[in-house]
């Protein structure tokens, strides 16, 4: 049986390779590791250096994934580790891998920006981040973030984690919030104020041996967020333009993520890093409220 880790927090790679450009990516994952510190975990940035598994990169290598050129480091989901580490690839781990690779070695705390979820016009693309499968799997974990990507159909992809039990819990809001944006309309049921607050929901949900990840949301710094109405105009002028460009599939996150920032005169960008920043500080307080016991 797998022990639990204490004071660890988990972070994703991805945002250094494929989520943010240079050097925002290498300040930004510094800083989170900083901010996990700062809340009185320790941070485990997870990748995979040259087909090897490393849980907990360096600096080093962060700073390596942060300068690779495009295409040379793999954007690994769950389903591609077998094959990063079988060709002796470098590859960033998203939201579903870091949480399995975090959870069978016992650290089960993790922070990340804005999760995956169901793509808008799924009913005929079937267009659904592995993430979601991941979270409904991850027992006894918690997993940090500002809700999901605002280019996602957010509706349903809080359809799909209610069907799954994933428990989503606000921290200090009940609007679930939209990634760069502070509020998509939709309600939470639950909420948490404290850390120590939030540690004792995730001890009983533990104790009561309940299935899949406890989700704690928290929104965007309101100063730096988008408004909701400019960040969906900026979301439907982009989908239109992928459209017409054919992108799909993995490339598809990343340009809209990127025609979005470009929309908003790199404001979108600015919210995204704080955010990233915010939710390690969190995460490391509630990793740190468990360790405690109290």
């Amino acid at each position: 049986m797998t022990t639990t880790t204490p004071g660890r927090v988990a972070l994703e790679s991805t945002l250094i390779s494929h989520g943010l450009p240079w050097p925002d990516n290498l300040e930004t994952a510094l800083a989170s590791e900083a901010a996990v510190r700062d809340g009185g975990a320790k941070p485990m940035t997870i990748g995979v250096i040259g087909g090897t598994i490393r849980l907990g990169l360096s600096s080093v290598e962060i700073e390596h994934l942060s300068h690779a050129a495009a295409g040379t480091v793999l954007k690994a989901s769950r389903r591609d580790l077998a094959l990063a580490v079988s060709r002796g690839l470098d590859a960033a781990t998203t939201v579903s891998a870091t949480l399995w690779l975090a959870r069978i070695h016992g650290v089960m705390v993790m922070a990340t920006g804005g999760l995956g979820g169901v793509h808008r016009g799924a009913a005929t693309t079937f267009d659904i981040s592995t993430d979601l499968d991941e979270l409904a799997r991850a027992d006894r974990a918690v997993v940090v973030c500002s809700g999901v990507k605002s280019i996602l159909d957010i509706p349903a992809t809080l359809e799909r984690l209610e069907t799954s039990g994933v428990t989503v819990v606000g921290y200090g809001t009940d609007d679930f919030p939209a990634f760069t944006t502070v509020s998509s309309g939709l309600r939470i049921e639950a909420l948490v104020e404290t850390p120590e607050e939030a540690a004792d929901l995730i001890r009983t949900h533990r104790r009561l041996r309940l299935p899949g990840a406890i989700l704690l949301v928290q929104p965007p710094p309101a100063d730096l967020a988008i408004p909701r109405e400019e960040a969906e105009a900026a979301i439907i002028d982009a989908l239109r333009h992928s459209e017409i460009g054919g992108i799909t599939g993995k490339a598809l996150t990343p340009f809209l993520l990127d025609a979005v920032n470009r929309a908003t005169g790199g404001r979108s960008l600015i919210v995204n890093k704080a955010l990233i920043v915010q939710n390690a500080r969190l995460a490391g307080r509630v990793a740190t409220a468990l360790a405690s016991g109290h």
